[in-house]
């Protein structure tokens, strides 16, 4: 018994310092592959861009997105907006703007079909709607800066690849927020190698984010659009690994110096818009969800109460566990301050973390009982 007790220790502290620099190297490695891999916004005329944007109940968001879109630098591309039945102002401010603007076409979206999910739907009915041969989805509540359509068709141009989605830069105004928004990074910066998904066809390392995705038209209509994942919650990833899966090349680049976004407007929409993904992101497999969050409990939250525990009975093993958590800290300050979100925020990680296991806890509970997501004023199970 005395030897497994020695033995714990000798082993579990390494381990800690190891996932610590993981996490170090691996963020940078994915920061700086985001950035290298991605070019300046030259094209300034080329093939017809539809700008794709589903809007529900986005009265307080949608004329600042429009008109961000309205004053590009590229000068070939149409603004396709479906106001998917909101139950505000949003289609009469869309409905305005397009009187003002001719490359602005708005449509009301239809009731939604019993075995798709609204914001499938309301793609795929733009996408009919489309003329151009480069669509790019975006969320009504993203800012776009002038060059953002020059920098997608560069950007797909230089890279030969149907499909790039990426970071954009996240606005966080309350705590709920800056303890939530950041599983994004987490997940898929500091624990997936997405650098290699230009090596590989394993669609595990292909990533993308709704607020922005950009596909070759030709591409996107092979691979069945939306219908094949016409009942996905998360169908910014599912759509990353559709393309992926049936052979085509797929990106994941640095967006934050093109398009800005207020993801959640506090804690309890965050809640409830990344706890719809979570148990969906694990293939809604409790098995496997319990041995993540066990596995972020032992490795990654567990070390910080040690650091207190190793110092009050002054133990050697205080500066292995101290390492650990400077290391982790350090990860999450290098990828904070990348992302343009203030570092201070990253020293809250151990609290982010025990956010993090309640989120998948409720997204589980959520999915399991039948209960469902509120999102957008619809239930979503």
């Amino acid at each position: 018994m005395e030897m497994m007790i020695a033995f714990i220790p000798s082993v579990y502290f390494p381990i800690l310092i190891g996932v610590g620099i993981y996490f170090c190297l691996l963020g940078t490695i994915n920061m700086i592959d985001m950035r290298l891999h991605a070019v300046p916004p030259t094209v300034k005329e080329g093939p017809l861009v539809s700008v794709l944007i589903p809007a529900r109940n986005e009265e307080q968001n949608i004329e600042r997105c429009l008109n961000s879109l309205r004053n590009q630098d590229y000068l070939n591309y149409e603004i396709l907006v479906i106001d998917d039945n909101s139950t505000d102002k949003t289609f009469s401010i869309i409905q305005k703007i397009a009187r003002e603007d001719k490359r602005v076409r708005v449509f009301s979206g239809k009731p939604l079909p019993d075995d798709w999910f609204g914001k499938p739907y309301a793609m795929q009915q733009l996408s009919g709607e489309a003329k151009g041969d480069i669509f790019v989805f975006t969320d009504a509540d993203t800012v776009h800066n002038p060059t953002c359509i020059s920098w997608t068709v560069s950007n797909l141009q230089n890279s030969k690849v149907d499909f790039i989605s990426g970071y954009t830069k996240q606005k966080l105004l309350t705590f709920g927020e800056a303890i939530t928004v950041p599983l994004m990074y987490f997940l898929t910066t500091i624990v997936v190698p997405i650098f290699l998904n230009r090596y590989t066809r394993w669609t595990f390392f292909s990533a993308a984010i709704g607020q922005f995705i950009a596909v070759n038209r030709d591409a996107f209509e092979k691979v069945g659009g939306y219908t094949t994942i016409r009942n996905k919650p998360v169908e910014d990833m599912y759509l990353a690994r559709l393309f992926k899966r049936q052979g085509y090349q797929t990106i994941f680049l640095d967006l934050k110096e093109q398009i800005r976004c207020r993801m959640y407007t506090g804690y309890h929409a965050a809640l409830e818009g990344i706890g719809k993904n979570i148990f969906v992101f694990f293939g809604k497999n409790s098995v496997l969800l319990f041995i993540v969050a066990l596995l972020v409990v032992v490795f990654i939250f567990l070390p910080f109460p040690l650091l207190f525990i190793l110092l009050f009975i002054r133990s050697p093993f205080f500066i292995h566990v101290l390492l650990a958590n400077s290391l982790f800290t350090l990860a999450f300050v290098i990828q904070y301050l990348d992302r343009d979100i203030p570092w201070y925020y990253a020293f809250l990680w151990p609290i982010i973390f025990l956010n993090y296991l309640y989120v998948g806890i409720f997204s589980w509970f959520r999915t399991v009982s039948g209960k469902g997501f509120l999102w957008k004023d619809r239930v979503v199970r």
